[in-house]
């Protein structure tokens, strides 16, 4: 009896998470947001989903989340903190977590960007979780974490006229750089189209 030369399942093609339109983060994978306001994009997408949220941040790091600034983004109460001590375990706690499937979104706040290697293992997790979690790599400045899925920068542009945010999708592997305005609309934000990076 001959085994099957091809085993295995169907592609089919993940679900996202699209918080505005003509947006979309795949889940079952690993996407990285930099910039100053990295962590309001990441707090952005968390109130776009359900479900909790694993934050996981080295303990040393001084910049802390306050569930007054997380409020008008997303709901504090579906947030849960892992702080290890070694900047290493961060990336083994969000390995873990995302293999695991327990949380739709586990969200690592690193020093700087991880290498090639890490960032495949954490596809390889994502993918493994049952319910395709998203996994989120913030890293400071411009980033440029090697494998991710899409990259994402998100900066203020805050003026007279109240809180604003540049967002620009800078490298996705199906999609163009694309950038755009996000301010306040009345409780929601709103996005509006701007030039794209480099202009």
């Amino acid at each position: 009896m001959n085994a099957p030369t091809l085993t295995r399942r169907p592609h089919r093609a993940p679900d996202a998470v699209s918080p505005a339109p003509d947006m979309a983060l795949a889940r079952g994978r690993v996407h990285e947001i930099c910039g100053p306001a990295r962590r309001s994009a990441a707090l952005w997408l968390a109130g776009a989903m359900q479900g909790p949220v694993l934050w996981i941040a080295p303990m040393r790091m001084a910049d802390r989340l306050s569930p007054c600034g997380m409020a008008g983004w997303a709901d504090p109460g579906r947030f849960l903190f892992a702080d290890p001590r070694r900047d290493e375990d961060v990336l083994w706690c969000m390995e873990e977590a995302l293999r695991s499937g327990a949380v739709p979104l586990v969200v690592a706040d690193l020093p700087g960007p991880p290498g090639l290697t890490p960032v495949r293992r954490l596809h390889l997790a994502a993918e493994a979780g049952g319910a395709a979690p998203l996994g989120l790599i913030l890293t400071p400045g411009d980033g440029g974490a090697p494998g991710v899925e899409s990259r994402w920068h998100m900066a203020p542009r805050h003026g007279a006229d109240g809180l604003a945010w540049r967002l620009e999708r800078r490298r996705a592997r199906t999609l163009p750089p694309r950038a755009w305005g996000m301010r306040d609309a009345g409780g929601r934000w709103g996005l509006t189209p701007a030039d794209p990076p480099g202009c």
